[in-house]
């Protein structure tokens, strides 16, 4: 069997954190007076598309933001976020047959705590986050290229359309769950190969 390349985002996928992620991104834009978020649903728009994308084309400086982000995220307390349900059974089965990792917009550090606290981060080869490349087309080529993978063999899973659409852009699998950020409607808008309802339902891939 050929061995496959399984590439996970990790907030919305791994672990529920997004009262957490928000109010962590909230605080960022607040810190430079960007008040571009007003809804939750204003959030979570800006997962369309790569979120720093999102983020610029509003007005955001991004090294401004990314300054926030390292001040204040030293403060941002995510031992009380847990690993969904499932997950970690799906992940000790793709660990029999593939490579895993995580694409992130979060920032490595703060992934790999994470994991190492859920007892999940042996699971998984690298932690591709925020602080590698800001686009996950290009942290998904990488990973391709670091692994000898095609993008038949490689598989993107992910919670939001923007997750998705960037995954299409390399030409991998594309894999949207439907627990996370993004309500299955607006995962359909962005046309993934795959529509997973349940953890369970990725060892079917």
């Amino acid at each position: 069997m050929t061995e496959k390349l399984y590439l996970f985002d990790f907030d919305g996928v791994i672990v529920d954190s997004l009262n957490l992620y928000e109010k962590a991104i909230r605080s960022c834009l607040e810190e430079i007076d960007c008040h571009i978020i007003k809804t939750r649903e204003d959030f979570l728009d800006l997962f369309e598309e790569n979120f720093y994308e999102a983020i610029a084309k509003k007005g955001v400086s991004l090294e401004a933001f990314g300054r926030a982000s390292k001040i204040l995220g030293p403060s941002i307390d995510y031992s009380n976020v847990c690993a969904f349900q499932g997950i970690k059974s799906i992940l000790t089965h793709f660990s029999w047959t593939g490579i895993l990792a995580v694409i992130s917009s979060n920032y490595k550090e703060m992934v790999r705590e994470t994991l190492r606290r859920e007892k999940i981060d042996r699971y998984f080869s690298d932690i591709l986050g925020a602080d590698f490349m800001l686009s996950k087309t290009a942290k998904i080529t990488y990973a391709m290229d670091r692994w000898g993978k095609s993008p038949s063999q490689t598989y993107y899973i992910g919670d939001t359309a923007g997750d998705i659409r960037e995954a299409k852009s390399a030409g991998v699998h594309t894999v949207a769950v439907t627990w996370g950020w993004h309500s299955e409607i607006r995962l359909r808008a962005a046309d993934p190969d795959f529509i997973i309802k349940t953890p369970g339902e990725l060892a079917f891939l």
